[in-house]
Parts: C-alpha cells; sequence; structure tokens
C-alpha cells in the first residue's frame, strides 16, 4: 500500500503541475505490472489504490510505467514509505522533506578527533581481546561496552 500511496501522490503531483507526459519509474515490479494490467490484484485494499492511479492516468495524453530494480532505488523506496506514513491536516497537502546530500558518510562527521590518542574503537577492542573491562572502567562505560 506504501508503494501506491507514493505512486498516486508523485501523479497527481505531475497532474497538479499541468504534466502532459510522464514516465513514472518504481522498485516495485509488482506494482508496475498490476497497472499495466498484465499481473491481477486479488487484495481487495490495493484495488482502491490500483483505481486511482487509473484515473489519474487518463489527465495524461502520454504515461508510461517502468521498472528498476530495488537495489537501485532504495533511498526513494525510504521516501516511499515515509510518505505513506505522514498525516497533514489539509490532505492535499505535505510538508516538504528537505534532503542534504553529502559527499561523506555520516559517521566521517563525528568521529573526527581521537580522544587521548586513541582509535574510537580502542576500548572495544580492548575488551574482545581481553574478554574483560579494564580496571577503572565505571558502570556507565561497561553498559556502553
Amino acid at each position: 500500500m506504501a508503494e501506491y500511496e507514493a505512486c498516486n501522490l508523485g501523479i497527481r503531483m505531475a497532474a497538479d503541475m499541468n504534466v502532459k507526459k510522464l514516465s513514472v519509474i518504481r522498485d516495485s515490479d509488482l506494482l508496475i505490472h498490476q497497472v499495466q494490467g498484465e499481473w491481477s490484484t486479488k487484495n481487495v485494499k490495493i484495488l482502491m489504490y490500483q483505481h486511482c492511479v487509473k484515473e489519474l492516468c487518463k489527465k495524461f495524453t502520454k504515461i508510461e510505467f517502468m521498472h528498476v530494480p530495488k537495489i537501485w532505488n532504495e533511498f526513494v523506496d525510504a521516501l516511499a514509505t515515509l510518505s505513506s506514513m505522514i498525516q497533514h491536516p489539509d490532505k492535499n497537502y505535505i510538508d516538504p522533506i528537505e534532503v542534504e546530500i553529502r559527499d561523506q558518510h555520516v559517521y566521517c562527521f563525528h568521529a573526527d578527533e581521537e580522544p587521548y590518542g586513541k582509535p574510537w574503537h580502542h576500548d572495544i577492542r580492548k575488551f574482545l581481546v581481553t574478554i574483560g573491562y579494564s580496571e577503572n572502567a565505571t558502570n556507565v562505560q561497561k553498559r556502553a561496552l
């Protein structure tokens, strides 16, 4: 249902912007084949979503549906899941989600300094090698390890 929800939202947004030709690219093979009528839908809940997609498709002079493997589309899949969870008092409006793309992984921004001249994983490695805590470890440090 999250896939259909996101698909409906995207198609509706394109229709609202008066787009006449649209390519819908999704990572759900099931959704693509169902919308194109190649596969049938047995789930009654999905039928309503499918009907909505088909009605929205009538607003375009040309619309095509293409499948992209999930491995190439993980970020979009996360956004689709998020969009299905957002509730707004005005059902036709969703607050924009700001996405910042960084050139480094998140951990690079938090592991710049090495306290006491030792790497961040020093205590973990020491624990694994000695199978024990250091002599002066507090209960909080022990729980953290």
